[in-house]
């Protein structure tokens, strides 16, 4: 499947655009490269097996709006963006418009390459099991309310020091209710955490 399938990388960055699709194209993966959000739209009309790799922050189009462009004219292709540290809120913002993903800059290749594969998945629309969502579910059931307070506020996008701030509560404590927060929904990192929190549902609404 994947020699069928083409992705695309938006990036107004040459570095960044050539290095992703050198990796991906020695990865087996068809690959085509646009330098802005506006030259990738003249081309995205019927997309179907094509995945999409879109920076968040380009000067003619947000990674976001692209998103939102692409969903309002149905079309419908996984898009994974990848961001700088400090724009966990807007990623969070992209995959509510319908990302599938998001990477933290500087990412591992492995890490985008499996995030390629997962894209993939969901072109072969590989069911969506309902115990998947049911499992996070029962794993947010066993947070304690100031584990999900915290939790709230790790997805928000939020710093150690405002979460603390804003549950009146020391830092050293928030690193001990995060560090719990990940062993109980048995999540590796923030991307991950915020994909299964928003499998549920929207995000928890601060009290």
């Amino acid at each position: 499947m994947s020699a069928e399938v083409v992705v695309h990388i938006v990036d107004d960055e040459e570095a960044v655009r050539n290095s992703l699709a050198f990796l991906l194209s020695i990865s087996g993966y068809a690959v085509k490269v646009h330098d802005s959000a506006t030259a990738f739209l003249r081309h995205a009309k019927g997309l179907t097996s094509a995945c999409l790799i879109t920076d968040l922050r380009m000067p003619d189009m947000s990674g976001v709006e692209l998103i939102r462009r692409l969903r309002s004219e149905n079309i419908m292709i996984p898009a994974i963006v990848i961001t700088g540290h400090g724009d966990v809120p807007m990623a969070v913002e992209a995959m509510k418009a319908g990302a599938i993903d998001f990477l933290e800059k500087p990412f591992e290749d492995d890490v985008i390459v499996n995030a390629v594969a997962r894209a993939i998945e969901m072109i072969e629309k590989r069911p969506v099991v309902n115990a998947d969502v049911d499992t996070i579910r029962e794993r947010i059931a066993q947070l304690s309310e100031r584990e999900r307070q915290v939790m709230q506020g790790v997805v928000a996008g939020q710093s150690n020091k405002t979460i603390a701030y804003n549950l009146d509560i020391s830092p050293r404590t928030v690193e001990v209710h995060r560090a719990n927060v990940m062993a109980k929904m048995n999540c590796k990192s923030l991307p991950e955490l915020v994909r299964m929190v928003l499998s549920v549902g929207d995000l928890p609404q601060h009290s």
